[in-house]
């Protein structure tokens, strides 16, 4: 099967058109706040709309089918390309002058993980903060997922490009057309933004710093506005309070939320993976309360203000937000976690490694297939004994294939293989086994504050060149979850076409 590079190159071409627009639109509020840098950002989404535009032209007349082989080689340097093209607000603005940080806050922007290689974000023109938090959000829902709702108005399909797009165990849809089912899913991010950008402003964000932290709250990301991220606000108990809440349900599935807003509260209710990743918040909350309370040596946070161990509220409120910070893969920081105890320094790694929910906005290696897996490993021990009995996987009450469980082991163990092998290729750059197992547990789960040099109150400035496009590389398998990314590496692929 040959590869129909025509449409690959026209799908690229309609996903810079969207690049350029969001740039037009970071640029209009850059005027609004008459930062200086209107018309450079302006000139970037230009550039970027006129190559989109002549490369759909020079492409128009094509085959309009897609098959597998072309939806992941969209997907993945799909979101390359978007990458690329989003480093010209920065560069051409010369906030991030260098080329290797540019794209390194672009793919972290893209990919939701929150790491930033920028020592002072407060001087930064609106513009460029609100960009920043932009490529967060388009990236959230994925830009893919986006396409293909317009996709039908260019007479393609893009049911290749949704499972490519999100490869997870899940197989929920909200609607038989997947072009429905993009908008849908699009309809509620939209309002969720919205509403949690009016809850912010009551509560005493101005308009700016809201909408910016709504942007990153409901894509997962974590890009802040301010220096100490949310520990800026850490005398308003109320703001993190709203994006405690809307960062819990960026880490639900989406399509929970509509079966919610149609009134099937049951459904929601009856959810295995939602009930889970409820049951893990309520625990590991309760854990690093008790310990932050009880054990932490720590009398005041090194991020901004003092918190005072004492007030059980403000414990609670500390332990349960870097709880959902980490497990939903946001990444916003309320408090230096590492300084609490030593035990919490382990766990907070460890829950690197959770993920949010399946068709939600976060990263990591998502509730259901830990569910899945662990399931699959109790009836192991019952087969053991009964060798002779079928004893399928059952989730939400009905039996999971034998191909879903292999896949999902499958992606464990490639999912830990990368993890080793990006651990690797930090120490041998020099940096410490704390900083390089941190690090490359955060690129990969997308998380972004990590762990030793690289902790919730440092950035990436002081990585290596060569580390930044290696975060990169594991930011951008990770937010693919491995598969999509991985596929092409191999010459299997190429050989099978």
């Amino acid at each position: 099967m040959r590869l129909n590079y025509k449409i690959i190159f026209h799908i690229f071409g309609l996903l810079l058109l969207f690049n350029g627009g969001f740039m037009l639109l970071a640029s209009v509020m850059s005027w609004a706040y008459n930062d200086g840098v209107t018309v450079k950002i302006a000139l970037a989404g230009i550039i970027t709309i006129l190559i989109g535009v002549l490369l759909m032209f020079r492409t128009r007349e094509h085959k309009k089918e897609l098959n597998k082989h072309d939806g992941y080689i969209v997907v993945a340097f799909g979101w390359i390309i978007m990458a690329l093209s989003g480093t010209l607000p920065y560069v051409i603005t010369e906030t991030i002058p260098s080329f290797t940080n540019a794209f390194f806050e672009t793919m972290s922007g893209y990919t939701t993980t929150g790491a930033t290689i920028l020592t002072d974000i407060e001087r930064l023109p609106e513009g460029i903060l609100f960009w920043r938090s932009l490529t967060h959000w388009i990236g959230g829902m994925g830009i893919i997922v986006l396409a293909i709702a317009i996709l039908p108005l260019l007479g393609i399909g893009g049911m290749q490009l949704f499972a490519a797009e999100a490869p997870g165990p899940s197989a929920d849809k909200l609607h038989p057309r997947i072009t429905d089912t993009a908008k849908r899913l699009w309809l509620i991010y939209v309002s969720y933004t919205a509403a949690e950008t009016l809850l912010l402003k009551l509560a005493g964000m101005s308009f700016f710093d809201a909408i910016n932290h709504s942007l990153s709250t409901l894509s997962t990301g974590g890009f802040s506005t301010k220096n100490a991220s949310l520990a800026y606000w850490n005398d308003a108990p109320l703001i993190q309070y709203i994006i405690i809440v809307f960062m819990f349900l960026a880490g639900t599935n989406f399509v929970l939320s509509y079966y919610f807003f149609k009134g099937k509260v049951s459904r929601v209710a009856k959810d295995e993976e939602f009930k889970l990743y409820f049951k893990f918040i309520v625990v590991f909350t309760a854990i690093a309360a008790l310990i932050i309370y009880f054990k932490s040596d720590m009398t005041s946070s090194s991020v901004n203000h003092p918190m005072v161990l004492g007030e059980v509220e403000s414990v609670f409120r500390h332990a349960l937000f870097q709880v959902l910070a980490i497990v939903t893969t946001t990444g916003f920081v309320s408090a230096d976690y590492t300084m609490w105890a030593p035990f919490l320094v382990v766990f907070f790694f460890g829950l690197m490694f959770l993920g949010g929910s399946s068709g939600s906005t976060a990263g990591g290696v998502k509730v259901v297939r830990h569910l899945i897996t662990i399931r699959n490993g109790f009836l192991e021990f019952k087969r053991a004994l009964h060798i002779n009995a079928i004893l399928p996987v059952r989730y939400n009450k009905r039996a999971i294939s034998g191909d879903i469980v292999f896949n999902i082991l499958g992606f464990f163990i490639l999912y830990m293989l990368s993890f080793i092998i990006g651990a690797l290729g930090f120490a041998a750059l020099g940096l410490d086994f704390q900083s390089a197992i941190g690090v490359a547990a955060s690129s990969l789960g997308n998380v972004g504050p990590a762990l030793g040099d690289f902790g919730p109150v440092n950035n990436f400035h002081q990585m290596p060149s060569v580390g930044k496009w290696w975060c990169s590389f594991l930011m951008l398998i990770g937010r693919l979850e491995l598969f999509t990314v991985l596929i092409l590496l191999t010459p299997f692929f190429w050989r099978n076409r």
